[in-house]
């Protein structure tokens, strides 16, 4: 293994804090809850669950390891170890479209983090008070057709995210990796669904399974759900693996962060559908499902004004721990291949994603009829990204330690006894990537 080169987590448990804030965010909070709603409820939790212990950890677990093994960015860890076991330098390619594509996301979920924000602001306000749907929806709509609000928002979010990030590893990724105020915030709203009188509904919603509504569709989408609130194959996890020294357990760690992420996704729904069924809402109602169902409760409910802007609160910290580690591959990459120092870096890449981000959010507007393949650019970055990007990325990750890695080394770093390591080699070499292959192939 490499020597240390440069800066390092304080603690194993600041790194596990800085991983799971990096897979707690808009995925857990906006995109889980919606996405339950629209794939059969538990049918859906289940399959995902599953997806998480099959393929999500192994490959997890091999991005830290490259990255602890390469102690550089993404690109040139995969570089040198490639060169280290004698195989060709073209393996950069999965640190390449990693950090590319980490660099892609944060430009439009960037916007998204500024619709936390200014909704925040909006609840606070009783800005929803006493409105029906038809109101909150033209609240929507009015932020969206609106280029200055939604510029004025994207702008804020992407401040608060190059603040933190510059300030380094240890006083900027670990302390905005705020994951037990999410934690806090996330009991209140729980505390809150169990006097609704609808929880066991939702109970029910979440762990009572109807296998009619599971299909191929449904396993698609919980497989797909899994990369993307893992972090994985954007090259975030090997920028948080060149951070690690050797004495942490790879698995151990991983089984901590997928079960404080996995808990997160379903105390999120736990908070949410008790809300959305007490007043009568449509659980399936999609990514409006927090931007319009959710506020059209919070404007009409006792406690509604404190309920609702804990929520946004809750949305806008878990947007910023993912957004500080969307960030940071592209700075490691800029401090080790240019002359510039972490903020100069920071700086830099911040305000190229912010100008990107501008183009994601002028397609809600002023470019809503800029469109390749059908896709304004909005959605086209989220779909070469989600679709293509990150399964290609995680995909590379996962053959790289599991058949071009010296597997002796492997099963020693990753404290494996015969069995174990039996069972680790199955799902890496076989279970992950032909899972990933799967998706892949029905993407495209």
């Amino acid at each position: 293994m490499s020597a240390t080169t440069h800066a390092q987590w304080s603690s194993r448990m600041g790194f596990v804090l800085a991983a799971t804030g990096s897979a707690v965010g808009l995925g857990n909070i906006w995109k889980f809850p919606y996405m339950v709603g629209q794939s059969g409820g538990a049918a859906f939790v289940l399959v995902y669950l599953l997806c998480i212990a099959l393929i999500g950890v192994p490959i997890l677990v091999s991005e830290w390891m490259i990255g602890r093994r390469g102690q550089k960015n993404p690109i040139n860890t995969m570089a040198q170890l490639a060169r280290q076991h004698g195989h060709t330098r073209n393996w950069a390619l999965v640190g390449i479209v990693g950090v590319l594509a980490a660099f892609l996301i944060l430009s439009f979920y960037s916007v998204i983090g500024g619709w936390a924000l200014a909704y925040m602001r909006d609840a606070a306000t009783g800005t929803f008070s006493g409105l029906d749907k038809g109101g909150i929806g033209a609240i929507f709509d009015g932020f969206l057709a609106s280029p200055a609000e939604l510029l004025t928002w994207h702008s804020a979010f992407m401040l608060l995210t190059v603040v933190i990030v510059a300030m380094g590893v240890s006083a900027g990724l670990e302390r905005g990796s705020k994951v037990m105020m999410l934690a806090l915030i996330l009991m209140v709203m729980v505390g809150y669904g169990m006097t609704t009188g609808a929880f066991g509904q939702a109970v029910a919603y979440l762990f009572n399974p109807d296998w009619s509504k599971l299909d191929g569709s449904v396993l698609l989408a919980a497989l797909g759900h899994a990369f993307f609130t893992l972090s994985l194959g954007m090259g975030i996890m090997m920028a948080y693996g060149s951070y690690l020294g050797e004495d942490v357990n790879l698995l151990r760690a991983a089984r901590t962060v997928v079960i404080m992420d996995t808990t997160f996704a379903l105390c999120a729904g736990l908070a949410i559908f008790p809300i959305v069924f007490a007043n009568g809402l449509d659980p399936a109602s999609g990514p409006g499902l927090v931007f319009v169902t959710l506020p059209l409760a919070f404007g009409n409910m006792g406690g509604g004004l404190v309920l609702g802007s804990l929520f946004f609160l809750l949305l806008t910290f878990a947007a910023l721990t993912s957004s500080i580690s969307l960030l940071e591959p592209v700075v490691e990459l800029l401090e080790e291949r240019t002359p510039m120092n972490r903020v100069t870096a920071t700086v830099v890449a911040g305000v190229t994603i912010w100008a990107l981000g501008i183009a994601a959010l002028l397609s809600f507007n002023l470019w809503s009829e800029v469109k390749l393949a059908g896709l304004n650019i909005f959605d086209l970055l989220d779909y070469v990204t989600s679709k293509f990007m990150l399964p290609l990325a995680g995909l590379g990750a996962i053959v790289f330690a599991a058949w071009k890695l010296e597997q002796a080394s492997v099963k020693h770093e990753l404290r494996l006894g015969d069995t174990g390591f039996a069972l680790w080699t199955v799902l890496a070499r076989y279970v992950a990537p032909l899972g990933v292959l799967y998706v892949f192939w029905n993407n495209i």
